[in-house]
């Protein structure tokens, strides 16, 4: 009977369901392989709640083990997967205002495009691949990022957070090394 039920015009669409339905595993995965301990980059993940609505985002935070990082490590002029291991996932409920960009309640991959002077944040529409797979026509958003202070003394970890949050307003951090990049991020009603 199973056989009946399932044709091949439905097929796809069960392994789309299915596929869906792992994905978030899949992308919050950052496991080192079996013989290294611990994990050189562990998961994470930080969250801010605007207007009563959830916005998450999961990455791997990679730590620098005495290597130059910005502008050697994270290469400028080249996407970078803003973390390590799987993609940085995005999860937001609400729409967003991220900069002057709009953004649509849903699942996202943040990519982010280093210079010596200004860095873009890159959110994609892509998701669940691995951090180095980036495919540019997928873009939803490319907007300019902001210099935040910085740090008083070297941030060792990559870590991802938000600050001066307010209402529907608050700020999304990226900070690494000597750098703390931002860009304005707006619940829309």
């Amino acid at each position: 009977m199973l056989r009946k039920s399932l044709s091949f015009r439905t097929l796809p669409l069960a392994f789309a369901l299915l596929l869906f339905a792992f994905t978030p595993v899949m992308q919050a995965q950052c496991k080192p392989p079996a013989n290294q301990h611990p994990a050189l980059s562990p998961a994470e993940q930080t969250s801010v709640t605007l207007n009563g609505k959830d916005l998450t985002i999961y990455y791997c935070a990679p730590s620098a083990r005495g290597r130059k990082v910005i502008g050697t490590l994270v290469p400028y002029g080249k996407v970078w997967r803003t973390g390590a291991n799987t993609s940085t996932t995005l999860k937001t409920d609400a729409d967003l205002m991220i900069g002057n960009q709009k953004v649509p309640a849903g699942t996202y991959t943040i990519y982010t495009l280093p210079s010596a002077t200004v860095w873009k944040l890159i959110v994609n529409k892509q998701v669940g691949q691995w951090g180095t797979v980036y495919n540019q026509p997928q873009d939803l958003a490319r907007v300019p990022m902001k210099k935040g202070p910085t740090p008083s003394s070297p941030v060792e970890t990559f870590k991802i957070y938000f600050d001066h949050t307010n209402g529907n307003h608050t700020q999304l951090h990226l900070a690494w090394e000597n750098t703390d990049m931002y860009v304005p991020v707006t619940a829309v009603k």
